[in-house]
């Protein structure tokens, strides 16, 4: 009985992370990956550097081309923003 309540705080310690660290983390690449998946040809994005355009291609490599100002551009699916490009979005869907 002594030893379990000597490991009692290290479970518990254990259960906070999972509860509070490791499962948002594994739930936000969840849907990180939904997004990815669900992007289709003329959707309005916003790069994790800020960078904000228009998906021209989707390639199967796992890149995409955006129209942007400065002309056309590949990027790696997992360089656009989820929230950014949300947010982006957002007002679209409320006048609609």
């Amino acid at each position: 009985m002594e030893q379990i309540q000597g490991f009692l705080p290290i479970i518990l310690l254990f259960a906070v992370m999972y509860l509070f660290l490791i499962r948002p983390q594994m739930k936000k690449q969840k849907q990180e990956k939904k997004f990815a998946g669900a992007l289709k040809t003329g959707d309005k994005v916003v790069t994790k550097s800020g960078l904000h355009g228009k998906i021209l291609n989707l390639n199967d490599d796992g890149t995409c081309i955006l129209e942007t100002g400065a002309g056309k551009m590949k990027f790696e699916r997992s360089a656009l923003s989820m929230e950014l490009s949300q947010k982006l979005n957002a007002p679209e869907k409320e006048k609609k």
